[in-house]
């Protein structure tokens, strides 16, 4: 009988030859993840009922709590004020999300099978990242839509901010970027862990307060020595940009940082958040061989 052959197994150094060969970016296999990101939210229907849920209900109830004591810059209400905020918080959270299956599909074995493609490490980056993208711009839009409807019937106070026809292009640029920049944060958090509750842990010590310390709830110029964690805070600008996008009165934009200095500072955070996943990717760790 003839010796039965067997396929030789795949070393690191094919595997990073076979790599080595192929484009920069595959932009089939970035669609083929951002497509699973969308279908796996689309099969957990909770998660849009939290995602959108959540944030509405902390913008009627914080704005009917501080409506009476709070009063912005230019004589805006806490209800206009906090609208950019929230719409960030929305970036945020589901962004934290959409990162926290990269702990599933190792455990799962997804992730392995990722890893050995011959794919560049940045093309695994960009369809985890694009997908998730693509949820927290979807759903932002959403409750930018939504939040004008809820104070018009009574539900909230009248607000003078939101999406045009003058601004919608702007930002949805801007809510991608902002997409980019925190599903990037979150691939650097997630990646290195192999439990879900230590990313939660995380969440609460880093990620939520980097959101609170951004602006997005109580001004910075009224914060005493908070101000400078504020200005400090990369998502401060995030948020800043925002606001400046929606809002329709100019007035209440004085304090703000400048529209070259937001969009500087988040694109500088950004690429750092980018590259700083692709370089982890690229680092060999006993988790992505279980």
């Amino acid at each position: 009988m003839p010796a039965t052959q067997t396929a030789p197994l795949l070393t690191p150094a094919m595997t990073s030859s076979y790599r080595s060969a192929t484009p920069w970016v595959s932009w089939l296999s970035v669609l083929t993840l951002a497509q699973r990101e969308l279908v796996r939210f689309l099969r957990q229907r909770t998660r849009i009922v939290g995602a959108l849920g959540q944030p509405l209900i902390f913008w009627i109830l914080f704005g009917a709590g501080l409506q009476g004591s709070f009063q912005g810059p230019g004589g805006v209400s806490y209800q206009e004020y906090f609208f950019a905020g929230v719409a960030v918080m929305i970036v945020l959270f589901t962004a934290i999300f959409s990162t926290i299956s990269i702990i599933e599909d190792r455990r799962e074995g997804f992730l392995q099978g990722v890893l050995i493609a011959p794919v560049s490490r940045l093309t695994i980056v960009l369809g985890k990242v694009l997908g998730g993208t693509i949820l927290a711009v979807g759903q932002t839009l959403i409750f930018l839509l939504i939040g004008p409807v809820i104070s018009w019937i009574g539900l909230a106070p009248a607000i003078e901010t939101g999406l045009t026809l003058a601004n919608v292009i702007p930002v949805i640029g801007w809510l991608t970027l902002l997409g980019f920049t925190l599903t990037g944060l979150g691939f650097l958090m997630a990646w290195p862990m192999d439990s879900t509750h230590g990313f939660h842990a995380l969440m609460s010590v880093f990620l939520l307060p980097m959101w609170l310390l951004s602006g997005a709830v109580f001004p910075a110029s009224d914060a005493g020595w908070l101000s400078w964690v504020i200005r400090l805070n990369p998502l401060t600008y995030g948020v800043a940009g925002l606001r400046r996008l929606l809002a329709h009165d100019t007035s209440s934009l004085e304090q703000l940082p400048s529209w070259p200095v937001c969009g500087t500072v988040t694109g500088l955070f950004c690429f750092c958040c980018l590259a700083g996943a692709v370089g982890l990717t690229q680092r060999r760790t006993v988790h992505n061989v279980r």
